[in-house]
């Protein structure tokens, strides 16, 4: 027989063998884990192909981007173990309450960035960065496209004019170069 006051052994009480294999609800954060190392490696892979100059002071160009990318790996490769011993994210309030993924938002934020990227040489900055306003004002929410456009064009053109009038830097005007 058993006593049922008896103190639990040093050491805590009997559970069973730790699990092995990823925990339910830790494969987000293993992919978060994932992509940071990769994002380190990358990092460490654009640092190696940085041309050396023969002039530079004793610390030389390379020097803080292998620093941030061995860095930025090793934080990732912590989430990565942390992952596997059970992931982070499942205890926070917040990833607990979270409500259910908006697809459609993350889906118009995503085609406003890839709407710039691939118009921005075409049409220049001004037109392509409305567009993209458009588009990440709608993920957000916004139900008024021609007052985002008007937004838009106000504030990208107003960064054009100081990056190309104050600064003397082109960002690209596209189909407007005569105009602008």
């Amino acid at each position: 027989m058993s006593d049922v006051n008896a103190a639990p052994p040093p050491g805590g009480p009997i559970s069973g063998p730790p699990r092995a294999g990823l925990q339910p609800g830790a494969g987000p954060d293993l992919a978060v884990g994932i992509g940071v190392v990769l994002l380190g490696l990358l990092c460490l892979w654009q640092a190696a192909i940085i041309p050396q100059t023969p002039i530079y002071a004793q610390v030389g160009p390379k020097f803080v981007p292998y620093l941030v990318g061995a860095l930025v790996t090793v934080i990732g490769a912590g989430l990565v173990v942390q992952a596997l011993r059970g992931g982070w994210s499942a205890d926070m309030e917040e990833v607990r309450d979270a409500p259910p993924t908006n697809w459609r938002a993350l889906g118009l934020v995503g085609a406003g960035l890839l709407a710039n990227l691939l118009l921005i040489d075409w049409l220049g900055f001004v037109i392509a960065a409305s567009i993209q306003f458009v588009l990440v004002s709608a993920g957000f929410g916004s139900r008024r496209p021609g007052r985002d456009l008007l937004i838009g064009l106000a504030v990208t053109l107003s960064a054009f004019l100081a990056f190309d009038k104050l600064l003397g830097v082109n960002i690209g005007s596209g189909i407007l170069e005569g105009i602008l």
